[in-house]
């Protein structure tokens, strides 16, 4: 076995096992991949400040995310096709995440279903929604998500129109994949991940296959998914769609001030900062550097995490030091699942929270609830003027 001693370890493990088109869709953003690359780069404008001669024993990562007690304040991201990384992956990972103590978020778009990972899970978890125009697809989907006992919808608002991914175009990204003649190539190299995929049968979109009107096979969910995405989300869909699901709702996408503002006006447990992984608007300014400006308007109104661009333990505590009360992280544990599966995704839970208890000790805490900006560096033009 490989020593892992980062997430850019299992990136490249990941990259060496996962066919072609499922590596490019985790790995990627929109268009340029300008905010894609910053989400990352611009983490390291901030830098520690070291302090010594401090008590650093009985230190502690836990902490509490919307009131529910986790190992450390961290949560695992929606990721659309999750299953394609590693057959099952879905249940792998929630699996990972109920044991190491922190929440799993299913996305809409996952391969299996909200109830093949309630069915495998002893916990609840979170539901990630997105709206479609079929009004009765939503309730029904909102109603398994209670059946199944999540404990918090996570509603995006920042994918209503889809940003273009090139990479994905040239791939032909198709779940599960169509076998061309470069498919097949690819394939031919990736047998560990072909032999579990030939073990499942779970191929496809379960939370819609069998779920929506009309949708029966690919061709037709193909046809399904490019007409639904409802582009009218507006803020009043959003008070309806609290109401409806009547327990803890986190709203994902925020990444202004004003926006951040009528999150909080709506009633939201929680907001969470981000661009959608840069795969969205291409020349939005990266999750980190808007956390600041958004903590100053809303953070003693609503919780605030921040998601895009949290590759290390150092990322975490950056974003707790400026406020932010968790984080999530997408392509820091599909690496670990495409890597290694289910015990990747405990490694890259584990090497986060090593980094993150390492630097906070060595920063002067003891306690990641105690972080705060008197332990960072950050530049006095870091969050930029802008006309």
């Amino acid at each position: 076995m490989p020593v892992i001693t980062s997430i850019a370890d299992l990136k490249r493990l990941h990259k060496r096992r996962t066919p072609k088109m499922f590596y490019d869709y985790c790995e990627s953003g929109s268009w340029t991949e300008q905010t894609f690359r910053e989400n990352t780069s611009d983490f390291d404008q901030i830098r520690l400040r070291q302090r010594i001669a401090v008590d650093m024993s009985d230190r502690t990562t836990a902490s509490q995310m919307i009131g529910q007690d986790v190992a450390m304040p961290v949560a695992l991201a929606p990721v659309g096709l999750t299953g394609m990384q590693r057959a099952d992956g879905e249940i792998k990972a929630a699996r990972a995440a109920e044991k190491f103590g922190v929440p799993f978020t299913l996305s809409t778009m996952s391969i299996c279903s909200i109830e093949d990972v309630a069915e495998h899970t002893t916990k609840p978890f979170w539901f990630q929604l997105y709206v479609m125009r079929d009004e009765d697809y939503v309730d029904a989907i909102i109603e398994r998500a209670k059946v199944a006992g999540c404990s918090a919808l996570v509603l995006t608002l920042d994918l209503q129109i889809l940003g273009q991914r090139h990479k994905d175009l040239k791939n032909g990204l198709t779940a599960p994949p169509k076998l061309t003649p470069p498919v097949i190539l690819d394939l031919a190299t990736k047998w560990r991940w072909g032999i579990e995929m030939l073990q499942t049968k779970r191929k496809t979109f379960g939370n819609i296959v069998g779920h929506a009107k009309g949708v029966e096979n690919m061709n037709s969910l193909h046809t399904w998914t490019a007409e639904q995405f409802d582009p009218r989300l507006d803020w009043e869909k959003v008070r309806i769609l609290k109401k409806k699901w009547g327990r803890k709702l986190i709203l994902k996408g925020i990444l202004d001030v004003e926006d951040a503002k009528m999150a909080a006006e709506v009633g939201a447990d929680a907001i969470i900062v981000s661009n959608h992984g840069g795969r969205q608007l291409d020349g939005a300014l990266s999750s980190i550097k808007m956390l600041p400006g958004i903590m100053r308007a809303v953070g003693d109104k609503v919780e605030v995490h921040l998601d895009s661009g949290i590759r290390s333990g150092q990322d975490v505590l950056k974003a707790l030091a400026l406020g932010a009360k968790g984080v999530m992280i997408g392509r820091a544990y599909i690496h670990g699942l495409g890597a290694m599966g289910e015990k990747g995704v405990t490694t890259a839970l584990a090497v986060i929270q090593k980094e993150l208890d390492i630097t906070m000790a060595l920063c002067g805490k003891r306690d990641v609830k105690d972080l705060s900006p008197d332990v960072l560096l950050v530049p006095d033009d870091f969050e930029g003027k802008w006309a």
